[in-house]
């Protein structure tokens, strides 16, 4: 009986791409909220999971193992994060604080989502070794 590690982590690893992608987009944001005009991007996570999980249903399989793996990585659910003060004048929409904030909470569930793979790694490892590990 083969083993689909797919099947395992479902959605999960994609989970934590678009996580990783949120928190790069974020560092830009605050690498540039000196920078006039400048407009904070974020990536709508709901949005790229719905994506994730329309390609998942649509997606190419490979019919032979040495054929490539086909991993699509795009940010085609970015966006511009809509500013919640009042324009400074020079047309730039960082909020430091609230893209710190975000940074948090992305890196937390990040963190969460990596627990959770690890969980469900140790319970196949110990699943495969009978009961050992």
């Amino acid at each position: 009986m083969a083993i689909s590690l797919d099947k395992l982590v479902g959605l999960h690893h994609r989970a934590l791409q678009v996580r990783n992608d949120k928190m790069e987009v974020i560092s830009g944001n605050l690498a540039n909220a000196n920078t006039p005009g400048y407009k904070a991007r974020d990536i709508d996570f709901k949005s790229a999971m719905q994506t994730a999980q329309a390609e998942r249903s649509s997606s190419l399989s490979r019919t032979h193992e040495k054929h490539f793996a086909i991993e699509t990585r795009h940010r085609g659910d970015q966006m511009f994060r809509v500013p919640n003060q009042p324009d400074t004048g020079d047309g730039n929409t960082v909020d430091v604080q609230a893209e710190r904030n975000a940074f948090l909470d992305t890196g937390m569930r990040y963190q969460v989502g990596v627990e959770f793979l690890s969980g469900k790694f140790k319970g196949m490892k110990k699943a495969l070794g009978g009961g050992q590990g």
